[in-house]
């Protein structure tokens, strides 16, 4: 993990993280890492960089190792340098080209790394250890990236909803990533939002209002009657497929939904907007999570135990 580290203090991202660092690594291989530590592709996409100090900060109290402490430091100063100054992340730093630019929500990149620096600047969980300039640092940056989050909430027609995937860099409005993943209001990231706003004590007026307005966007939004299943399928191209099933005791949330209308949306690399699954090719129908299960627990125990604690 040390040798992953790139010399700005970020990690770049790889496929089943955990499980990588458990490989043995060759002489050759230490000898390249060593010199792609100047490449400049840390990221917090995935839990990348995130992960790794979490798991350096936990290592650190087991073993009082100084050099897992140090890492974890570079790896929390990675994070408060690639804060844009309106508090969000892009999905990358430096390599900020293309869509990598944008405030990026998808996949709890933002939330992962405010979880981090919440963490510091709280000082638990192995985090008490870390320098207290740094401790300060992430307190200040907390507090910014609440502001943003705040700010890039979606009004639709006048009425405040929830979080994109992606938000623009500079005018925090939901944008678009890749070509199948477009402007739009996202269920799974906006529970990852709300997970985090709820982790505030005392929270604000502002944090109140946010909550209760996203929660009551999820419920709106929430679909009945249908689930889905995967299967193997020899006459796809990928050989699998998604169906989508009628089930009258179903609840699910589209991962998509459009900015103006909260239809939920679909779409394929080709980049065309379409209202169905089955619409798009096989190879995006079951190479990605159109619909998800994840708002159910927040709306059922989650919301009604912060509702109990904080809104009296």
């Amino acid at each position: 993990m040390l040798l992953y580290q790139r010399a700005n203090g970020g990690w770049p991202q790889y496929k089943g993280n955990a499980t990588d660092y458990r490989k043995k690594i060759t002489v050759a291989q230490k000898a390249q890492l060593l010199i792609d530590k100047t490449l400049p592709d840390a990221t917090i996409d995935d839990k990348s960089t995130t992960y790794e100090i979490n798991y350096l900060v936990k290592a650190h109290a087991q073993t009082r190792n100084p050099e897992y402490l140090k890492a974890a430091e570079k790896g929390i100063n990675y994070l408060l340098q690639a804060q844009y100054p309106n508090g969000g992340w892009s999905q990358s730093y430096p390599d900020t080209s293309s869509y990598h630019k944008h405030i990026t929500f998808n996949d709890g990149a933002m939330t992962d790394a405010l979880g981090v620096l919440k963490s510091t600047a709280e000082k638990i969980d192995g985090y008490s250890a870390v320098d207290k300039k740094i401790a300060a640092k992430a307190k200040t940056a907390v507090a910014k990236g609440v502001q943003c989050i705040l700010k890039a909430q979606y009004y639709q027609n006048g009425v405040l909803t929830a979080w994109g995937a992606q938000h623009h860099y500079k005018t925090l409005q939901p944008t678009s990533a890749r070509k199948f993943e477009l402007a739009s209001l996202s269920s799974s990231e906006s529970v990852a939002v709300l997970e985090f706003l709820m982790s505030i004590p005392n929270p604000s007026p502002e944090i109140k209002q946010a909550v209760r307005a996203a929660v009551a966007w999820l419920d709106k939004v929430k679909i009945t009657g249908i689930t889905t299943q995967r299967i193997t399928d020899a006459t796809q191209p990928t050989g699998r497929e998604v169906k989508v099933l009628e089930n009258p005791q179903a609840v699910s949330w589209a991962r998509f939904y459009e900015l103006e209308t909260n239809k939920p949306i679909f779409t394929g690399r080709d980049g065309i907007k379409r209202y169905t699954l089955a619409e798009i090719e096989n190879e995006r129908r079951v190479g990605y999570s159109w619909y998800n299960t994840r708002p159910a627990k927040l709306l059922s125990t989650d919301y009604p135990a912060w509702v109990k604690k904080w809104e009296k």
